[in-house]
């Protein structure tokens, strides 16, 4: 799956949103600057919760509160929120979201039921919402899927369920979801204990989406999976073969060979881990504080890719750079290139030094364009000499 086009016409912040990427550039990793409030996460929220809920009628709730209080217009019958373009295996699948007011379109049915009425017009209902953003259970809107001909129709329907699987976002936890409910994050302008709820629901929220991940101190049940499922693939070839597999002890290297001298081991009752260090005093035991933020979330990240198996996927991450060192936030892209080459990686970034690490074609900006500009007043002009430039050194 791949990521083509997206155009946003007008949500929230996004205003004329229309963003290509380029499924022939090497590694397939795309920056995405904008300035603080430009429309990143907004933007990366509203393409996992259409993409990776819209299938499935117990996520509907997550669409629900994404657009609570998008409005269309009394004297509309519909308004656009998205098109999107994703390439699959050399085709490409055209996707158009659109919102409708509901009750116009109740006041014309004629005796019709609404979805026959929706597909005589080209479209097929996801879910309703409230338009409005008011408390009422009257639901004024509805989004739809809009779609040219029944054989595109058909085409969708299967399409959707296996899009769901390949669509993935992650973001630092501190961020505001905009797919939780308004109940839950004004929470977050209110007392202590009320905020500790909120951190409570978005856990419980990502045991429902489980492509959706936060960069958390350091994601130890991703570890334990990892490693647990390692273990399981050599306790089926003991089974198969008589003989144990090496699956655990890879899986055990590869975490080791990114914290340096520094080890981890599963603890022996398997609900947590621990880590030691081998050095001239010698060996001792690690604790929290001798990590670096840095240090545990590129650990996380890493887990987090591996544990899941992501393959041929898109990959939406916000802030990945934060707690990094330049050198950090220069590497991650290399890293992300090795540990899954075949994704499409789009990463919400305010860092110039991230941005270096790749070709300025592959950096995508929302307006204004920070990055860019930036990038264009550090080289010389075309009348300016090089002498001159020499000079100014």
């Amino acid at each position: 799956m791949f990521l083509k086009r997206v155009q946003v016409p007008d949500f929230r912040i996004l205003k004329d949103v229309d963003i290509s990427f380029e499924p022939e550039f090497c590694p397939r990793i795309f920056p995405l600057g904008s300035l603080n409030g430009g429309g990143k996460s907004t933007l990366f929220q509203l393409l996992f919760v259409l993409l990776g809920c819209s299938s499935e009628p117990d996520k509907y709730v997550y669409i629900r509160n994404l657009l609570t209080g998008f409005k269309v217009d009394s004297d509309q019958l519909e308004r656009s929120l998205a098109k999107i373009e994703i390439l699959d295996n050399g085709i490409s699948v055209n996707l158009e979201f659109v919102c409708i007011n509901r009750k116009k379109r109740l006041s014309k049915l004629g005796g019709k039921g609404l979805d026959e009425v929706l597909r005589s017009k080209g479209l097929r209902s996801i879910t309703d919402y409230l338009g409005s953003g008011n408390n009422s259970n009257n639901k004024d809107c509805l989004i739809c899927l809009k779609f040219r001909s029944n054989e595109q129709l058909n085409q969708i329907r299967k399409y959707l369920p296996a899009l769901a699987t390949k669509i993935y976002l992650a973001a630092p936890f501190t961020q505001v979801f905009q797919f939780l409910a308004k109940t839950e994050t004004r929470k977050l302008f209110k007392e202590h204990k009320q905020k500790l709820e909120y951190y409570l629901k978005l856990e419980a929220v990502k045991q429902r989406l489980t492509n959706f991940f936060t960069y958390d101190f350091l994601s130890v049940d991703y570890i334990l999976k990892f490693l647990k499922s390692a273990r399981d693939q050599d306790f089926k070839q003991v089974i198969d073969t008589g003989n144990y597999g090496n699956n655990y002890q890879l899986a055990l290297g590869e975490l080791n060979s990114l914290l340096d001298n520094k080890q981890i081991n599963v603890d022996p009752d398997l609900s947590g881990v621990n880590f030691k260090i081998k050095d001239e005093e010698g060996e001792r035991e690690l604790f929290p504080e001798d990590f670096s933020h840095g240090e545990l979330k590129r650990l996380s990240i890493y887990v987090w890719l591996k544990h899941l198996q992501m393959e041929d996927s898109i990959v939406l991450m916000d802030e990945i750079e934060s707690t990094f060192h330049p050198d950090w936030q220069y590497q991650i892209t290399a890293d992300l290139a090795e540990w899954g080459a075949s994704n499409q990686y789009i990463l919400a970034t305010h860092s110039y030094d991230l941005c270096q690490a790749l070709t300025p074609a592959h950096i995508k900006e929302l307006e204004p364009r920070p990055i860019l500009e930036i990038a264009a007043t550090d080289q010389p002009s075309a009348n300016q000499s090089t002498e001159e430039t020499q000079k100014e050194n």
